[in-house]
């Protein structure tokens, strides 16, 4: 063991213990002649035993408050060394059939350093003479349920940098043979546990020895490969010939790429398809979502009065003193007519005021029936609640999914129970999403899909609103009367003006402004414009300033560095706390990165930091962000302060499902890459009230003429065609026999 310092010695108590990061603190009685008592601390995977001899390795630290403590890195039961405690040892009750007698020749035979030889090379027992085989079996397997097997690994990935996440995960997979099958194959880890990627497994790979060229590295190669490409590009699958090309030129090996792609195909890691390479998550994405839809729903809808349904919908416009159009009458009609259906529309359509007709006439004319509203993020779902006076939370809380695990509790085995599925901003799912929503779907007598086409897709791949729509196989309707005329009406004009490829600020006097301005200039007129929106009265989270990209002038972290100074000054009243190169501040605006189910804060939702605490003031003296989410609060630490940032200005994608008063948007040439209709339109359409451009005109006019350089690849409106053509020749084969 390689430590400054080992002590021998007992536990006398635990003082605290997290059994999620193992992060323990023990009072330890020191084994010498004052026997004294210190305080130790560390990662244990397992709970330490009381008045048991442990070694723990490590070295004294000063905790600022707590004084000195002695930080354990590693710790253990060692194994008796003494010729009359290993023959009292081994002829314990672990060891069921080894006698004193039996003990004593062990002994004698093989001396007092048996025992750790035994753990090295369980082969050394046959030198013992008239040891039967299954004597020895018994007392190897009898040393090593000793060993946890979890000391030496909390130590192996410590040397590698691993951190106390991967231990969790490997622990639960693998338990106490994680070094071993770590060790055996470390490229297994990437299928079997989750939040492992290529880098990490070809980490450890490379430190155990493992040679570039080695099968099982080019294998995990090429299916990281692949996933990363479609993450990167949107689509489901790539072309064969350019992802042998690609691999080819990332892999420094001799190897022959066309063999190495049979083999993963062989093993089921790949899919190909006449020429198309899919990961497995997408192509059985695609594929359940076809074949669900080609068969629902599943349990049929309880015929209805339509006689009583105009009577309900003719009242219902009386209440409210309005009169839904054509269109919207419908979409109404086919809703209950039909048991899946999409709208689609632009801002100030009346996508809302359906969606609440459909709800509250649902309810009316199916007393005691079940209705499930969702959505892809915290705020998008907390609008479609308001808005339908119906519970409604994230897709992913709905389907209880496990951070850890990366799976849902909501599955085909444990369905929803509902009669009515509703799902807002539907154009930000992704096919795997939607596919493991269809999974638990099965109950569900309607589905109704909401969203608004000319938005951006979701960032993970799959079209899957763009392709349920060009089957034709579904009932669609398309709003596009503008009904919002007050607030924000010239953002609702401007919007369905950009949908045409067209922007006319001339006709748009109350709510929309540009400011031609140098992309040089962009920071200091952003900051100009929320001075002067505060000096109104408008307070930060009125406010919100979006960005297509993270570096430059105009990007996110420059912005976000000068609004926080414009926001929330230093100040000697407010605590600050540095994470990498961001300075957190009390009373910060800070946005969630990723989804955190268990503190129900997810990916997009903003919040604001309430505190911040010393590692002296907390239990396991770490330093802790406390986060306000409405209602919400939630705590940072470790790992997880990587998983909130700055959010005075954030990205268009993030800003997806939501809405502000005021939004402020940079256009510049910088942002080049970015420049195209679908992105420009979904970051003017998250204003509610007023919008404010600013930047270089021409760039503007270059990304609304624009539109998607390049369309996804996927394979959904193809299955799902085929999948309702066999469904149908199914019901007649059926019909006719």
């Amino acid at each position: 063991m390689e430590s400054e310092l080992s002590l021998s010695g007992k536990v006398v108590y635990i003082v605290y213990r997290n059994e999620d990061t193992f992060y323990t603190v023990v009072k330890f009685k020191i084994a010498d002649e004052r026997e004294k008592v210190i305080t130790a601390t560390g990662i244990l995977p397992v709970r330490p035993e009381t008045d048991v001899i442990y070694q723990i390795y490590g070295e004294y630290i000063e905790h600022p408050r707590y004084g000195m403590q002695f930080k354990i890195e590693g710790m253990e039961r060692p194994l008796p060394s003494q010729a009359e405690s290993i023959i009292r040892y081994l002829s314990g009750i672990q060891f069921q059939g080894i006698g004193k007698k039996t003990a004593e020749k062990i002994v004698l035979t093989l001396g007092e350093d048996c025992l750790k030889e035994i753990r090295e090379d369980p082969r050394i027992l046959y030198q013992v003479p008239g040891l039967r085989e299954d004597k020895i079996q018994t007392i190897v397997e009898g040393i090593r349920q000793e060993e946890d097997g979890m000391e030496e690994l909390v130590r192996f990935l410590n040397v590698h940098g691993l951190g106390v996440k991967n231990l969790v995960r490997l622990n639960r997979t693998y338990g106490k043979k994680a070094l071993e099958r770590l060790k055996e194959n470390p490229y297994r880890v990437m299928e079997e546990c989750d939040g492992f990627g290529f880098k990490t497994a070809d980490k450890i790979a490379m430190s155990l020895g493992f040679e570039k060229d080695d099968k099982r590295r080019l294998c995990a190669l090429m299916v990281s490969m692949a996933m990363d490409l479609c993450m990167a590009s949107g689509d489901s699958w790539i072309d064969r010939e350019v992802f042998l090309e690609r691999f080819d030129k990332e892999n420094d090996s001799e190897a022959d790429s066309r063999m190495i792609l049979e083999a993963v195909k062989d093993r089921g890691q790949l899919i190909e398809e006449e020429g198309r390479i899919f990961p497995v998550s997408q192509y059985e994405s695609e594929t359940f979502i076809a074949d669900f839809l080609s068969r629902f729903p599943y349990r049929e809808s309880e015929p209805f009065d339509k006689g009583l349904l105009e009577e309900y919908l003719e009242g219902m416009q009386k209440e409210l003193g309005m009169s839904y159009d054509q269109d919207q009458l419908d979409a109404i009609h086919s809703f209950f007519q039909y048991p899946f259906l999409i709208i689609t529309g632009g801002p100030g359509t009346g996508k809302t005021t359906v969606v609440r007709a459909l709800t509250a006439l649902y309810r009316l004319l199916y007393p005691g029936s079940t209705v499930i509203t969702a959505a892809p993020t915290g705020r998008a779902a907390k609008r479609l609640a308001e808005m339908t006076d119906c519970d409604s939370m994230t897709i992913h809380s709905l389907l209880k999914w496990d951070l850890e695990t990366n799976t849902f509790g909501m599955n085909e085995d444990e369905p929803l129970t509902a009669d009515l599925l509703i799902v807002d901003e539907f154009s930000m799912v992704d096919s795997w999403l939607f596919a493991n929503l269809l999974r638990a779907s099965k109950n569900i007598r309607r589905i109704c899909l909401i969203g608004d086409e000319d938005q951006l897709p979701s960032v993970s791949p799959g079209s899957v609103l763009r392709d349920l729509i060009r089957s034709d196989l579904f009932p669609l309707f398309r709003l596009s009367r503008i009904y919002r005329q007050r607030d924000g009406s010239d953002v609702i004009t401007l919007a369905h003006q950009i949908h045409e490829g067209t922007a006319d600020f001339t006709v748009l006097e109350n709510d929309v402004r540009f400011f031609r301005c140098s992309r040089q200039d962009i920071r200091r007129h952003v900051l100009t414009i929320v001075k002067g929106a505060l000096d109104k009265g408008y307070e930060m989270n009125d406010i919100q300033v979006l960005s297509p990209i993270y570096s430059g002038n105009a990007g996110i972290d420059v912005l976000n560095n000068a609004l926080q100074e414009c926001f929330n000054p230093a100040s000697s009243s407010k605590r600050e706390m540095k994470v990498a190169y961001t300075v957190f501040r009390e009373g910060d605006k800070v946005l969630q990165l990723k989804n955190q189910p268990d503190d129900d804060v997810y990916n997009g939702d903003i919040g604001v930091i309430e505190e911040i605490l010393k590692p002296e003031e907390t239990e396991n003296h770490q330093a802790v962000i406390v986060c306000r989410f409405d209602e919400t609060i939630v705590e940072y630490a470790g790992d997880n302060l990587n998983n909130i940032t700055l959010a005075y200005c954030i990205s268009i994608h993030k800003s997806q499902g939501s809405e502000y008063p005021i939004v402020i948007m940079p256009v510049s040439w910088k942002f080049y890459n970015m420049l195209q209709r679908k992105l420009i339109y979904t970051g003017i359409t998250r204003a509610r009230q007023a919008l404010v451009l600013l930047g270089e005109y021409s760039a503007f006019e270059k990304g609304i003429e624009t539109l998607e350089t390049r369309e996804r690849k996927t394979g959904l409106t193809e299955r799902l065609r085929l999948a309702m053509e066999e469904g149908e020749r199914a019901k007649l084969a059926e019909a006719f026999f």
